[in-house]
């Protein structure tokens, strides 16, 4: 019982280190990284459900959530090059203080997909789902995709 206590310990201490270094941010972090972990194992529930898991599929699954994690982190890299040159340069004025803009577009990109995928899962392992739903994640990750292009279309 010490080792669970002490496992849950940390990573509690974990995300509320995350959450009081990075802000608001901090909790996109952690819904990220938790609906990453809750999509594979909603898969995995499936997959056995259906007698068809397999390691190999797992395995896959995992190299998934990996790229989306390499995916968001350099999203982080970018964000932080654009604010290091337009925070340095003095030529370059904004009415604000740019800190971060495209990762956490990035995030909730990753967090609807994520999302989605679950709502997919909980419909397989045999739940009702509500269409509503379903469309109201499907609009978010439109909205979301809009919301990046006209960052980079700048429209």
């Amino acid at each position: 019982m010490d080792n669970i206590n002490a496992i849950k310990a940390s990573i509690v201490t974990v995300f509320a280190t995350i959450s009081a270094c990075l802000g608001w941010f901090g909790w996109l972090v952690v819904i990220f990284v938790g609906s990453l972990l809750s999509d594979w194992i909603t898969g995995t529930l499936v997959a056995c459900k259906n007698g068809q898991w397999s390691s190999k599929a797992s395995r896959e699954g995992i190299w998934h959530k990996f790229g989306s994690i390499i995916a968001v982190l350099v999203a982080a890299v970018v964000d932080i090059v654009i604010g290091m040159v337009i925070n340095n340069i003095p030529s370059v004025t904004l009415p604000f203080t740019y800190t971060v803009l495209l990762c956490p577009i990035v995030l909730v990109w990753y967090i609807v997909g994520e999302l989605g995928s679950i709502i997919e899962n909980a419909g397989l392992m045999g739940a009702p789902v509500p269409s509503f739903l379903q469309k109201m994640i499907v609009a978010f990750k439109n909205t979301v995709d809009d919301a990046g292009n006209k960052i980079v279309d700048n429209k």
